[in-house]
């Protein structure tokens, strides 16, 4: 699942313009969800952070949860 997002870092990431309302970028965070809490918890996380991240939404810090 890591390997998927780092693909779309390195390929589809930079074409487009950025468009992140927080802290890490969505990806980033992705990646350290699933580093941290596993495939299943760490999809169900950046699954809410994606939904979160929209227009006239929340802005700024959202770290990755500690448990």
């Amino acid at each position: 699942m890591v390997a998927a997002v780092r693909l779309y870092q390195r390929e589809v990431s930079p074409r487009r313009p950025p468009c992140c309302h927080f802290t890490p970028s969505c990806s980033a965070y992705a990646v350290a969800a699933i580093e941290r809490h596993g495939a299943l918890r760490g999809s169900w996380l950046t699954v809410r952070r994606l939904v979160r991240c929209r227009p006239g939404g929340r802005r700024g810090a959202d770290p990755v949860p500690a448990c």
